[in-house]
């Protein structure tokens, strides 16, 4: 146990965990700011670069340079709504609103995708000399720096926040980073002779955008749809029936809120027990569950009782009821 937790007893009063929700919100608001600056700044030298040299290679990897940097603001904007609290209307609260950036960022990368294609095939058609090759080689290295410094920052406090979007964030800039080599190695192309080198990477790039395109498509859809980690309910699964009177665990649903984890429960404890004692013994599931399980910070808990085969104590209800596996 950590001496924090010896000097500063733990809590689980809502306004507590409302608290801890506000303060990773503004820490992924802060590194989002951060990195976005330096993101545009790497952005703006390769645009001075792209004018004086004319290379399409660097064109292409500007542009996602550029469009990675963008994506900092939805998702800034989505951390921002997520400190509102529930209301009335908006029960769960405005986790929700990190997906809406996240289908945003995936239309950015799709329009980067395109513009670097379409210049670089415009630029295999029409072929064009490019000078200023040691600039553009080191604006290559220049974009790969600034993108592994945003990657390593984002995805870093992206895994200790719990955002799915902040680290796919970090793996997209990443990514960007090694596409900025390509344009180091379409320069020292052109340099040793073969000017189709440039476009050639343009092309190279336009593929990587697409690669990145397709894990961001897949994340999306997946927290849309409410997926979940298997090894996450089956820890769930397994917490739950260590807590003594727990006889058997069932449905469990777990979904995402932003970054935030939420999950509902059904446990089985004996039919004997009071009221009061089913009462103490969810409590005890929802203790464990919250130091356990990382980033789960709301969890439903239903008691069944036990009961002999062929009896069903939702009987009443199980016409309405839809069982999943």
């Amino acid at each position: 146990m950590a001496i924090t937790k010896v000097l500063r007893p733990h809590s689980h009063d809502p306004a507590e965990s409302f608290d801890e929700a506000l303060e990773a919100s503004r820490e992924g608001t802060r590194v989002l700011w951060i990195t976005l600056a330096g993101l545009l700044a790497t952005a703006a030298v390769q645009g001075v670069i792209v004018v004086l040299s004319s290379s399409v290679g660097l064109l292409a990897d500007t542009i996602h340079n550029a469009s990675d940097a963008l994506t900092a603001l939805p998702i800034g904007l989505a951390f921002v709504m997520g400190r509102r609290p529930p209301t009335t209307r908006y029960t769960y609260g405005y986790g929700r609103a990190e997906d809406l950036a996240g289908m945003t960022v995936v239309a950015v990368i799709a329009l980067s995708a395109v513009t670097a294609a379409w210049e670089a095939v415009n630029r295999l058609i029409h072929p064009h000399s490019i000078s200023h090759l040691w600039a553009v080689g080191v604006a290559g290295a220049i974009g790969f720096v600034g993108n592994e410094v945003a990657a390593h920052y984002r995805i870093t406090v992206g895994r200790r926040i719990g955002s799915a979007a902040l680290v796919a964030d970090g793996r997209h800039a990443r990514t960007d980073g090694f596409t900025s080599l390509a344009v180091v190695a379409g320069a020292i192309g052109v340099a040793v002779g073969w000017p189709l080198a440039d476009p050639i990477v343009g092309l190279v790039i336009t593929v990587a955008i697409l690669a990145v395109l397709r894990t961001a498509v897949r994340d999306v859809y997946r927290r849309l749809m409410d997926a979940a980690d298997p090894s996450t309910v089956d820890q769930i699964r397994h917490e739950a029936l260590l807590v003594n009177g727990v006889v058997e665990v069932d449905h469990v649903r777990v979904r995402w809120l932003g970054h935030e984890l939420h999950a509902s429960i059904e446990v089985t404890v004996p039919a004997d027990m009071s009221i009061a004692q089913a009462h103490a013994t969810a409590e005890l599931v929802h203790h464990r569950l919250l130091h356990e399980v990382p980033r789960l910070t709301d969890v439903t808990i239903h008691a069944n009782p036990t009961h002999e085969a062929g009896t069903d104590p939702h009987a009443l209800t199980a016409h309405h009821r839809q069982r999943r596996s």
